[in-house]
């Protein structure tokens, strides 16, 4: 893992009492999903699941895998969805850069693809807008993270999920265009990393 998100896992990892109880208890069952997996050693597959795939979902992603590498857990793989396929927004993608990841892109005009880069010796991550019913999905045998309110409403039941969790997040989108826009994703992607972070401090525990 390169030296700046090194540095912010280490800083984020300090934070884990801004963690409410409340939430730690939704987290608890996704912790104990993954941990079932891991002790069996079976691979962990985990869909974070958003209206748009465009926001949050990637966040969810992205901080997923980098917290397994983190905290030494394997077999670990992270994707996302959403009930339509739109594109990474470019707000997401600026602020995972300003955090630390090389991004490379394809240059599509219409949903590009993005190679999310965090170290040098793991392949990059992959980000672009799918549905769930994508082919590069697993089909059977994940964990579906809902990370938007929309989606929880609208995806009442996801085929081939074993354990489906509700960790809804606040839209970043809200603050599009405004002078609060970079903070207001900078702030949610840090988020979605420290509970990421939480999760899987507590595998091995």
């Amino acid at each position: 893992m390169n030296t700046t998100l090194k540095s912010l896992c280490e800083k984020l990892t300090s934070e884990f009492d801004q963690i409410s109880k409340e939430r730690k208890l939704i987290l608890k069952k996704l912790i104990q999903y993954i941990k079932q997996k891991a002790n069996n050693g079976e691979d962990i597959s985990l869909v974070y699941v958003c209206t748009h795939n465009s926001r949050r979902s990637h966040f969810g992603q992205v901080w997923g895998k980098v917290a397994s590498e983190y905290y030494q857990i394997e077999n670990v793989r992270t994707y996302s969805a959403g009930t339509e396929a739109t594109a990474m927004h470019p707000n997401t993608v600026k602020a995972l850069q300003t955090m630390g990841f090389s991004i490379q892109s394809d240059s599509q005009e219409y949903n590009p693809y993005y190679s999310i880069s965090f170290d040098s010796t793991n392949d990059p991550i992959i980000g672009f807008s799918k549905t769930l019913d994508h082919l590069s999905l697993p089909s059977k045998n994940f964990a579906a993270i809902m990370t938007c309110s929309e989606a929880e409403q609208n995806c009442p039941f996801v085929p081939g999920a074993e354990l489906r969790v509700s960790t809804t997040y606040e839209d970043p989108k809200e603050f599009d265009g405004s002078a609060e826009q970079d903070e207001k994703y900078i702030e949610r992607s840090l988020q979605i990393a420290r509970e990421n972070l939480y999760i899987f401090s507590k595998i091995h525990a």
